[in-house]
């Protein structure tokens, strides 16, 4: 890429971010390495239609920002300003979910600028696209690269699959990082009382998997830019829980793909491209492909720390290559 792009990054307040850890502020590292201008925002900022004089306008208020590897000094602001959107070169749609009306409104302002052919601003992920794919549904269009699966309001049905299938998971179907997931053993007398609960408090349907015991050798993250996959990291649960996720104690571990991994790559990688899902991981356990994750995905630093592939250039040079075109 010859020329410095202008990089909006739309995200969780920058104080709360995880410089070890998070992907975002890796991507904005590289992103400022190659000269390019950030600028931060976050949802609650952005205005579509009238706003300082302009009709039918994306607008945010949003600042000039450097960051730095310097762990309690990592980020400084310039003065706050409102800012047209639709004149970046880029958007990083990089805040985290649940996937709730508002990610999904957010999705909608921004389809009002993205331009996927490269003459205009790119939003990465494609705005409809992720709209299009929250990240347990997204999967079940592969069926036969998942264990058995069952997506339902019917609390009988839910019985049923448990008789079936004896021991389960349970979990909501837009939340992220393992919050609200549940592992339901043959003898657990919990599941009604956990049903009861979840459709007290929400009128969405849970997703119910089969437990494989595979997990316990760990839940592969593999990430995927522009639908070719480019590294992985395992993460194994801790002691007494079925969770694998690193944000309730996942312990991550070095990891290469193997012959069936590649193979769900490869037939999910062409759709992903085709959908303009530039960045992607995906979960895998054992043999079975269990989520697509569109929204936010993370893992770049852990792959980065195992195995030295700098995924951040990876995904920058496909997103240049894109605007190049």
């Amino acid at each position: 890429m010859t020329r410095a792009l202008k990089v909006a990054v739309q995200m969780d307040p920058m104080d709360t971010v995880n410089i070890d850890g998070d992907s975002s502020f890796a991507l904005m590292l590289t992103a400022q390495a190659r000269g390019h201008f950030l600028w931060h925002y976050e949802v609650r900022h952005m205005s579509l239609g009238e706003g300082g004089g302009d009709k039918g306008r994306l607008l945010a208020k949003a600042r000039p920002v450097e960051v730095r590897r310097e762990r309690g000094n990592h980020y400084t602001f310039g003065p706050e300003h409102e800012v047209d959107l639709g004149s970046m070169d880029v958007i990083l749609m990089r805040q985290d979910p649940p996937f709730d009306m508002a990610y999904i409104t957010a999705t909608h302002m921004l389809e009002h600028i993205h331009k996927a052919d490269g003459t205009g601003t790119l939003v990465v992920n494609h705005p409809v696209s992720v709209r299009n794919a929250p990240e347990k549904l997204l999967v079940t269009h592969f069926p036969e690269l998942m264990p058995p699966t069952l997506v339902t309001w019917d609390v009988d049905a839910i019985k049923a699959f448990r008789a079936k299938h004896q021991d389960i998971i349970v979990k909501p179907l837009f939340g992220n990082g393992g919050a609200g997931v549940f592992r339901i053993k043959p003898d657990d007398e919990n599941l009604a009382s956990l049903l009861e609960m979840h459709f007290a408090r929400s009128r969405e349907p849970l997703m119910i998997q089969r437990y494989e015991a595979a997990v316990r050798a760990g839940d592969k993250r593999i990430i995927l830019v522009d639908g070719v996959p480019m590294g992985a990291v395992n993460r194994v649960p801790a002691q007494g829980e079925a969770r694998s996720n690193m944000h309730v104690g996942g312990r991550p571990e070095k990891s290469v793909l193997t012959a069936r991994e590649r193979e769900i790559c490869d037939r999910i990688g062409p759709v992903l491209r085709e959908q303009g899902l530039i960045f992607v991981g995906i979960d895998v356990i054992g043999d079975y492909l269990t989520e697509i994750n569109v929204t936010s995905p993370t893992g770049l630093q852990e792959i980065q720390r195992f195995d030295g592939t700098d995924l951040s250039a990876a995904i920058w040079d496909a997103i240049e290559g894109k605007l190049q075109r």
